[in-house]
C-alpha cells in the first residue's frame, strides 16, 4: 500500500504541534534530524484507506537557510518532495504568517492552507473568508482549531482529495521587478531540463539570485555527475545534473 509523506509547515505558536499530534496520536516518534541537533518528530495516521506519514517541520518564519530550523524545513520540502504540504497559519496573526506560506508555495504545488486557532479569531472578532483567500492563493484553505478538534475532518479529507489528484492546484507566485523577472526568466531558461523538472527553476532561480550558496552546494550533491553551468549577473556557477 502506498504511503504517503506530509510535511507540516509552519511559524513557532501556531498550534503546528497540537496539530501534529491530533492527527498521530501516538503513532509517533522523535529523534534528530541527520546530523542536526533540531527534533525530528515523525507520525503516522489512516483516513479513508490512504496512509501518512506525516514529518512535523521545525517552527520558522522563513526558509531562507539563515538557521538550522530553516535549512531543515527547506531541505525536506525541496529535496524529500512530501506528496503534500500543509502550511499552518495562526488565524490571528494571519498577515504575518502569510510569509511563509507564500515562500512554501514558490517551492511545491501541493499545499494545503490550515487556519489554527479559528475560535480564538473569532473571540477577537476576526473574520476569515476562506473561499476568498483560496481564490487568490490558488490552493485549499481549511479553518481549524486543532486544541478542540474543529474542522479536523475537513482537513483530512481535503488532504485525501489532494493526494489523489481530485484538487488540482494553481498557487500564487509572488511577481517582482521588471529587472528582476527578466534575470529570473534568463537563469530560468538555463535550468530548463537541468534536473528533469525534479526542483522548482523559478524557485531556484531566486534563490540564486540571492546567493544562497548553500542550495548550490545540496544541489551539486542531489544531482548527477553531469556539469553544466548557470550563470548570475554574468557570474557562471557550476552545477551538477
Amino acid at each position: 500500500m502506498r504511503v504517503n509523506k506530509i510535511a507540516l509547515a509552519g511559524n513557532p505558536n501556531t498550534g503546528k504541534s497540537t496539530l501534529f499530534n491530533t492527527l498521530t496520536g501516538l503513532k509517533q516518534h522523535t529523534g534528530n534530524w541527520p546530523g542536526k541537533t533540531v527534533v525530528h518528530a515523525e507520525g503516522s495516521f489512516e483516513h479513508k484507506g490512504e496512509q501518512y506519514v506525516l514529518v512535523d517541520l521545525p517552527g520558522t518564519y522563513s526558509l531562507f537557510s539563515n538557521s538550522t530550523d530553516e535549512e531543515v524545513a527547506r531541505d525536506y520540502i525541496i529535496f524529500d518532495q512530501p506528496d503534500a504540504t500543509i502550511v499552518v497559519l495562526d488565524a490571528t496573526s494571519l498577515e504575518r504568517n502569510l510569509n511563509l506560506a507564500l515562500q512554501v508555495l514558490e517551492m511545491t504545488n501541493n499545499v494545503i492552507i490550515c487556519i489554527n486557532l479559528i475560535d480564538e479569531a473569532e473571540k477577537k472578532g476576526i473574520q476569515i473568508d476562506e473561499k476568498k483567500l483560496a481564490h487568490e492563493l490558488g490552493v485549499p484553505v481549511v479553518k481549524i482549531s486543532a486544541r478542540n478538534k474543529k474542522g479536523i475532518d475537513q482537513l483530512l479529507d481535503t488532504l485525501n482529495q489532494l493526494v489523489n489528484g481530485q484538487i488540482i492546484t494553481t498557487p500564487y507566485r509572488m511577481s517582482y521587478s521588471r529587472e528582476i523577472e527578466e534575470r529570473i526568466s534568463k537563469i530560468e531558461s538555463k535550468l530548463n531540463g537541468f534536473f528533469d523538472d525534479k526542483y522548482p527553476s523559478r524557485w531556484v532561480a531566486l534563490r540564486l539570485l540571492d546567493g544562497d550558496e548553500d542550495l548550490i552546494v545540496k544541489l551539486h550533491n542531489h544531482s548527477n555527475n553531469r556539469q553544466r553551468e548557470v550563470s548570475t549577473n554574468g557570474v557562471p556557477v557550476s552545477v551538477k545534473s
